[in-house]
């Protein structure tokens, strides 16, 4: 459950403890992120137990012990909801959990949406997919999706297992009241800005930092003292490029690159700015930008963002279309305008609470496990017990021709009709 993976791990991480308030009995069974590990760690946190297993081809998830582990243990377990796909250890969690007739959830995470399948391996995912994984994915009891684009998205995949959408959830207390800045400044102690918007995810070509650095380089022509703070890790190549690419638009002194954030250190970036900035080109749901708005930064997403659609309508997101023009807009908009961001914050801050603190979508998955586990004749609700297998290769998507939200089944709407993918 390495932190450096961003939203998914954190996702998990919130849901698990959700869950186990719930009344929900919670174990993570996942795969050591550091290569060549040899020995099974064991820990419990916050009354949740969790194993992490080593690993024998690093990046694809073959565990053998844990094969071994979930072959003894499955039969204990009422559910396993597994968070990942294209990869040895989802495929045997699976495969596993259907010998031993226990009901199975997969929650992709965006791998399957069109932008991953089309721009990541293409043909070798295409092959996969056939072969392996839609025969996988068929024979599971639901698909758990975490917001509505992502089921549409993923409906011309024509997977026969039923979705249900079910959009992902935050402990909301830690980002009532923001820290003290303090620390921020002692670890950058050069970093002096009048105003600063920040950038808080994973570094990925899909994230659309090539998109905010012109666009910042445009807010800088209209405010001065505003510099940037990129938060966030990922693939040494690309993080070389855009700083190349902060060098020939000049806008390389006015940008801090922090690296990973962990823990508390994230709520001290976000006290430290004045806006925060997703530019993704496509998200399935977009976890950062819900711990934004719940810190009540005035935010600007782009209409990729899937949280970012309905948070727009709420009027508590400035959603622009993927662009550097239309995001340098919106960023100077925003830092010309206080009381705009004012209105931002609160509405942000309430549309978080309302439909994404974690006690809430707790009971949401509460209900979802109950209804698939009494379906499949077992255990009573009062003895719930969920594994949940969290993967930490990509992100995936899938659905069949309907899906279910509150209850109720959604007809996909048809791409013939235009509105499809």
């Amino acid at each position: 459950m390495d932190p450096t993976f961003g939203g998914p791990v954190a996702a998990v991480h919130a849901m698990a403890k959700g869950l186990l308030d719930e009344g929900v009995s919670v174990d993570i069974v996942t795969v050591d992120s550091r290569p060549f590990s040899k020995s099974v760690r064991g820990e419990s946190k916050e009354g949740v137990h969790w194993w992490c297993f080593p690993t024998q081809w690093p990046g694809h998830g073959m565990s053998l012990p844990m094969v071994r582990w979930l072959r003894c243990h499955v039969n204990e377990y009422d559910l396993i909801h597994i968070h990942g796909v294209f990869n040895f250890a989802s495929f045997t969690a699976v495969r596993t959990a259907r010998k031993a007739g226990v009901p199975c959830v997969v929650r992709p995470f965006g791998v399957l949406n069109r932008w991953g399948m089309e721009r990541r391996k293409a043909w070798l995912k295409n092959l996969v997919f056939k072969w392996l994984e839609k025969p996988m994915l068929d024979a599971i009891q639901a698909l758990h999706f975490t917001s509505d684009e992502e089921a549409e998205d993923v409906a011309r995949l024509k997977i026969k297992a039923p979705g249900f959408v079910i959009p992902l959830g935050l402990d909301l207390c830690p980002y009532n009241q923001l820290p003290s800045t303090i620390q921020f400044d002692t670890k950058f102690p050069d970093f002096r800005a009048d105003k600063s918007i920040l950038f808080l995810s994973r570094i990925d070509a899909k994230k659309g930092l090539d998109l905010l650095l012109p666009a910042f380089k445009q807010v800088q022509s209209k405010h001065t003292g505003v510099k940037l703070i990129i938060a966030g890790d990922g693939e040494p190549a690309l993080i070389d490029e855009l700083k190349n690419l902060a060098k020939e638009l000049a806008i390389e002194d006015s940008i801090l690159w922090t690296g990973f954030l962990f823990g508390r250190f994230r709520l001290k970036a976000m006290a430290k700015a004045t806006v925060f900035c997703l530019p993704s080109r496509s998200e399935n749901f977009g976890m950062a930008l819900l711990e934004a708005m719940a810190a009540g930064l005035p935010c600007v997403a782009t209409d990729q963002v899937a949280l970012s659609i309905g948070a727009a309508k709420a009027g508590a997101v400035c959603m622009t279309p993927v662009a550097a023009e239309p995001l340098a807009e919106a960023l100077n908009a925003l830092l010309s305008n206080e009381q705009m961001c004012r209105d931002l914050s609160v509405k942000a801050q309430k549309f978080a609470a309302d439909f994404h603190s974690m006690s809430v979508i707790a009971r949401r998955l509460k209900v979802f496990y109950e209804r698939l586990c009494d379906s499949s004749g077992n255990l009573a609700v009062c003895e719930r017990k969920v594994v949940t297998t969290h993967l930490r290769k990509e992100k995936t998507t899938v659905a069949k021709g309907a899906y279910h939200r509150e209850g109720r089944i959604v007809p996909h709407r048809s791409a013939a009709a235009g509105h499809g993918p």
